[in-house]
């Protein structure tokens, strides 16, 4: 009787544990995901990512300083899953060649340019642990720019330039960009 009751117990617990996660992660995330969606002279791009707020932190600075997100340190570009972007053609990002499809797509900060890398893994839940760099596409330098502005949320966006588009990144204080075009 006591091992029908220490089962049920255990039973009631899982289910909570399961309720409060769902509840806290998924149903409700801090960091809600968004989609990103751009067309223009037959360039489509799509961006999957999930928005992080600043909160009153210290969002990109030195790890000693307790910055949120550590120059020199991987970083998903959001929260959550792993940022994914697609191309519908053949593209150059940051000047170099990338093959239509989907990446997931990190980037690296710094001080004066963020490393910003596309890797041919995808549909990664959890983004926080570090790919496998083997599978990185391409790697570009986006030179960092300040802001006038606090951007309280993280957001990607894409504008039409005269080449192409052009990828933005902003939180905080900080922009960094990366030109796109058709090959």
């Amino acid at each position: 009787m006591k091992k029908n009751i220490l089962i049920g117990v255990g039973v009631v617990f899982i289910l909570f544990v399961v309720w409060v996660v769902y509840g806290l992660f998924i149903a409700t995330p801090v960091s809600p995901p968004t989609t990103t969606a751009y067309s223009e002279g037959g360039l489509e791009i799509t961006i999957d990512y999930s928005q992080p707020s600043k909160k009153g932190r210290l969002i990109f600075g030195e790890e000693a300083d307790d910055a949120l997100q550590p120059y020199g340190k991987y970083w998903r570009l959001g929260a959550n899953a792993a940022t994914e972007i697609t191309f519908n053609k053949d593209v150059t990002f940051g000047g170099k060649p990338v093959k239509a499809g989907t990446y997931s797509m990190y980037a690296v900060p710094g001080a004066n340019a963020f490393k910003v890398t596309l890797n041919s893994e995808t549909n990664i839940f959890f983004g926080v642990a570090e790919p496998d760099h083997e599978l990185d596409v391409v790697t570009v330098d986006a030179p960092v720019q300040k802001t006038p502005s606090v951007v309280e949320t993280f957001t990607i966006d894409v504008v039409t330039t005269e080449s192409g588009a052009t990828i933005n990144y902003s939180w905080d204080q900080t922009l960094f960009t990366v030109p796109v075009a058709l090959q």
